[in-house]
C-alpha cells in the first residue's frame, strides 16, 4: 500500500476534532511522565514525543518481550526474535542506541550485544512504561541517543497507598501457542512501611505461523542455489504452519520493602527473573562436515534447536527526601547491583555459550528551583563487566567504567512561552582483556523553546547534540554470531559517534480529543553499522570465516528523518448509546548513508488506528495495523513485504456487578484476524521467522 493511501487513511481520524463540534465539560486526563529529570511534567508538555503505558493498557497490548509489547506506541517498533527476544526500536535507532531502563536505572544484561539476547523486563509484571525522546533523554547518558524506554515496576514505595491492601492479579491464554501467563501484584501497609510483592510465569509453547518459515524471497534465493547444485536448505523450505524452537518460559520473583515518612523514603527491592527460550531460525551447518549415516543425522537434528536458559538477579535501594528550602526541592539516589547470567545450549544438557553481565550503576539527582528555573542536576556511575565464554562466544572479557555529570532545567512564563534543555558530561573507559582499554570524553546537551495557547494549541521545537561511545560488541567482537548468521568482526579504533538532531511539534488538545505531529531531523557523523566486511582465515582474506558471511562494524556519517502523527478522539453518548474512543497514529522514518545506500532494519512507513465503544460495563474495540513494504533495504538484506492486521477485543467490566475492585475485567481478544503473514523489517529473522498468526487471547484480571 502506498504512502498516500496510508495518509488519506488517517487523515478521517486526524481531522475529526476539527471538523466536530461536540464538548464536553470533563477534560481528558492528560499522562504524567516521571522519567524526565527535574519536576514531573505532562507529556504534552514535552516538546519531544513521551508516552506512558499504564497497567491497564500494557495488560492488553502484552506480549512475551518488551519491545513487542511496545510496538503499537507511535514511533516505536521491534527487533522480533521469535518469542523470546525482542528490543524497542525508536524512530530506526535501537539496540545500543535505545537506553532501556528499570525504575530509571540501566537494565545491566547482555540484550544489546545481540538481538537474541532477552531484555530482562517485559511489563507483565511492571505498573507502568514510560517511553521518552527529546531533550530529557540526553541526561540518561550517550547510549540515550536514540531515547529511553523506563519500565517502572513500583516495588519501591514513594508514597503511601491509601488502602492498607491493593493489587491485582492477571491470568491469559494465548491459542497461537497454547500458552498461559500469569502475573500477579500486592501493596501491603503496616504503619510507615510498605510491603510490596510480585510474581509472573509464562509457558508459551511453539506458536503458529500463516504458511512458510521462510519468506517467498528467501525461498526463491535458495530455489536458485539448488539450481546451481546447493542442496543445503532442502529441509528448510518445508518448514510451516509451525515455527519450530520458537518455545519461551519465563518466571519472576520480586518483593519490596520501603519506609514512607512525611517528606520522605528508603526503600530496598530484589528481583529474580529466570527464563528459556527457544532461538528460531538458527542453524550450526558450518560446524560440522560432510558425514553420512544416522548418528550424524541424529546429531545435526539436536544441533538445529539451540536455545537460552537465563537467570538475573537485581537489587535496587533507592530514597529521597523533599527538601523545599528555597533552591534545592528535593533528592533522590538509586542504586542497583544486577548479576546476570545466560547459557546457549546447542542442545539439550549440552552448553554452548555463556554470557555473564555484572554490574553496578548509580544515581543521584538533586531537583531545585531557581530565579523561575525548574530542574535537576545530578551526577550517574556504572561500571559492569560483560564476558562470553564458549565455542560460538564472540566478545571476550570487556569492563566497561562511566561517569557521568547532567543537568537539565525548564521554565514557563504566564504567557505560555517556555524553554527547557539540558547538559551532560561524560568519561566512559572500555577495557577488553585482549585488545586493551579505550577512553571516549562525551558531550551531550540540548535546547528547546515552546508555546501553549489557551485555544490547546502547543508549539515547539529543539536542537540537541549527543555523543555515544561504541560499546562492547562494536569495539571488540570477533567471532561466529548465530544469532544473526554472521561473523562479527569489531573495529578498535572506531571514534565516538555524533549526531545532531532538530525536532518541531504541533499539538492541539480539545476537550474530545488532540491532534500532535513531531518530524525530526537528525545528521549522524561516524555512525556506526554492520556491513559485509572481510576477516583472516587460515592466513587467508576471505569474505567467510567459520562457514559464515563476514560483517565488519564502520563508520560512515548518516542521515535520519521523519515523525510521527498521531490522533485521539472520543464521543460521549454516541451512536448506538455508546461511548465512542478513537485513536491512530502514523509513523515515518528513513535512514541513509552518506554513500547513498540505506541504513539496514529500518521499520516501515506504519499505521496503527483503533476504535472502541463502551456501553456501561460492556466494550468492544478493533484495531489495525498497516505496514508499507520496505524496499530501502541495507546492503546484505532482502526487501520485506507489507502486511495488514486486524485485531478485534471484547471485554466486561466486572467490578459493575461487585466482583473485584475498579479495574477488574474479563476480556477476548481475536489477534491478526486475518492470519497475515508479518514479518517485521527491523529483525534480523525476518526472511526465516514471522511473527504469530491468528491468535484468540481470552483472560481476567481481578484489582483488589
Amino acid at each position: 500500500m502506498s504512502r498516500i493511501l496510508l495518509l488519506a487513511s488517517i487523515s478521517s481520524l486526524v481531522l475529526a476534532p476539527l471538523v466536530q463540534a461536540q464538548s464536553d465539560d470533563e477534560r481528558r486526563e492528560e499522562t504524567i511522565i516521571v522519567t524526565t529529570p527535574g519536576p514531573d511534567r505532562a507529556a504534552d508538555e514535552l516538546i519531544g514525543k513521551a508516552t506512558g503505558v499504564d497497567r491497564e493498557d500494557l495488560l492488553e497490548t502484552l506480549q512475551s518481550t518488551l519491545g513487542d509489547t511496545l510496538d503499537r506506541q507511535p514511533g516505536v517498533s521491534t527487533t522480533f526474535f521469535g518469542q523470546g527476544a525482542s528490543r524497542p526500536v525508536l524512530r530506526g535507532l535501537g539496540a545500543e542506541r535505545v537506553q532501556v531502563l528499570t525504575n530509571g536505572i540501566g537494565v545491566i544484561d547482555a540484550s544489546a550485544a545481540s538481538p537474541d539476547h532477552q531484555v530482562s523486563a517485559d511489563g507483565i509484571d511492571a505498573e507502568a512504561i514510560e517511553i521518552l525522546r527529546g531533550p530529557a533523554a540526553l541526561a540518561y547518558g550517550g547510549q540515550a541517543i536514540g531515547g529511553v524506554v523506563n519500565v517502572i515496576d513500583g516495588l519501591i514505595a514513594e508514597e503511601k497507598p491509601d488502602e492498607a491492601f491493593s493489587g491485582d492479579v492477571f491470568a491469559g491464554y494465548n491459542s497461537v501457542n497454547e500458552g498461559s501467563e500469569l502475573a500477579g501484584r500486592g501493596q501491603f501497609v503496616a504503619g510507615d512501611f510498605v510491603l510490596s510483592l510480585s510474581a509472573s510465569q509464562r509457558d508459551f509453547d511453539n506458536y503458529d505461523i500463516p504458511d512458510f518459515a521462510e519468506s517467498s524471497l528467501q525461498r526463491a534465493l535458495e530455489e536458485a542455489e539448488e539450481d546451481h547444485g546447493d542442496e543445503d536448505h532442502e529441509e528448510e523450505e518445508e518448514v510451516r504452519d509451525t515455527l519450530e524452537n520458537s518455545f519461551v518460559e519465563t518466571q519472576t520473583l520480586a518483593a519490596g520493602l520501603s519506609w514512607v515518612g512525611d517528606n520522605a523514603f528508603l526503600g530496598v527491592a530484589v528481583r529474580q527473573q529466570t527464563s528459556e527460550y527457544g532461538l528460531p531460525g538458527h542453524s550450526h551447518e558450518h560446524e560440522h562436515g560432510e558425514e553420512d549415516g544416522e548418528d550424524h543425522a541424529d546429531e545435526e537434528e539436536e544441533e538445529e534447536n539451540p536455545f537460552i536458559d537465563l537467570e538475573q538477579t537485581r537489587i535496587d535501594v533507592r530514597g529521597g527526601v523533599s527538601v523545599n528550602n528555597g533552591f534545592l526541592t528535593d533528592v533522590t539516589g538509586t542504586l542497583a547491583i544486577v548479576d546476570y547470567e545466560h547459557t546457549e545450549f546447542e542442545a539439550p544438557g549440552e552448553a554452548g555459550t555463556v554470557f555473564d553481565s555484572e554490574g553496578v550503576e548509580g544515581r543521584l539527582e538533586l531537583g531545585h528551583e531557581i530565579g523561575g528555573f525548574a530542574g535537576a542536576f545530578g551526577v550517574q556511575f556504572i561500571d559492569k563487566t560483560l564476558d562470553a565464554v564458549g565455542e560460538e562466544a564472540f566478545l571476550s572479557e570487556t569492563d566497561t567504567q562511566a561517569f557521568g555529570a547532567f543537568l537539565y532545567e525548564t521554565q514557563e512564563w504566564d504567557s505560555g512561552f517556555g524553554v527547557e534543555g539540558g547538559l551532560r558530561v561524560e568519561m566512559v573507559e572500555i577495557d577488553n582483556i585482549d585488545m586493551g582499554s579505550t577512553d571516549f570524553d562525551l558531550l551531550s546537551g540540548s535546547i528547546g523553546i515552546h508555546q501553549h495557547y489557551d485555544s490547546g494549541l502547543f508549539l515547539g521545537g529543539q536542537v540537541s547534540y549527543a555523543e555515544r561511545a561504541p560499546n562492547e560488541s562494536e569495539l571488540f567482537a570477533f567471532g561466529p554470531h548465530l544469532a544473526t548468521e554472521q561473523f562479527e568482526v569489531g573495529n578498535a579504533t572506531l571514534s565516538k559517534e555524533t549526531g545532531l538532531n532538530l525536532e518541531a511539534t504541533a499539538r492541539w488538545r480539545g476537550d474530545n480529543g488532540s491532534i500532535g505531529v513531531n518530524v525530526f531531523h537528525t545528521d549522524f557523523n561516524d555512525f556506526i553499522y554492520l556491513t559485509p566486511g572481510l576477516a583472516f582465515e587460515d592466513g587467508v582474506v576471505s569474505d567467510e570465516a567459520d562457514g559464515l558471511p563476514v560483517f565488519a562494524f564502520t563508520q560512515e556519517a548518516a542521515s535520519f528523518y521523519g515523525g510521527e502523527i498521531y490522533a485521539d478522539y472520543y464521543i460521549d453518548a454516541g451512536p448506538l448509546g455508546a461511548d465512542w474512543a478513537f485513536d491512530a497514529s502514523l509513523d515515518f522514518v528513513e535512514g541513509d548513508l552518506d554513500s547513498g545506500s540505506n541504513v539496514p532494519f529500518i521499520p516501515p512507513v506504519t499505521l496503527n488506528a483503533g476504535a472502541s465503544a463502551e456501553w456501561g460495563a460492556f466494550e468492544l474495540g478493533a484495531a489495525i495495523t498497516v505496514a508499507e513494504d520496505q524496499v530501502d533495504a541495507g546492503e546484505g538484506s532482502l526487501v520485506t513485504d507489507g502486511y495488514t492486521t486486524l485485531d478485534l477485543r471484547g471485554e466486561v467490566d466486572l467490578s459493575d456487578f461487585g466482583i473485584g475492585a475498579d479495574g477488574t475485567e474479563a476480556f477476548i481478544e481475536a489477534r491478526n484476524v486475518t492470519d497475515e503473514e508479518v514479518r517485521y523489517a527491523t529483525s534480523v529473522l525476518k526472511d526465516v521467522a514471522p511473527a504469530p498468526g491468528q491468535n484468540i487471547r481470552v483472560g481476567i484480571r481481578v484489582a483488589f
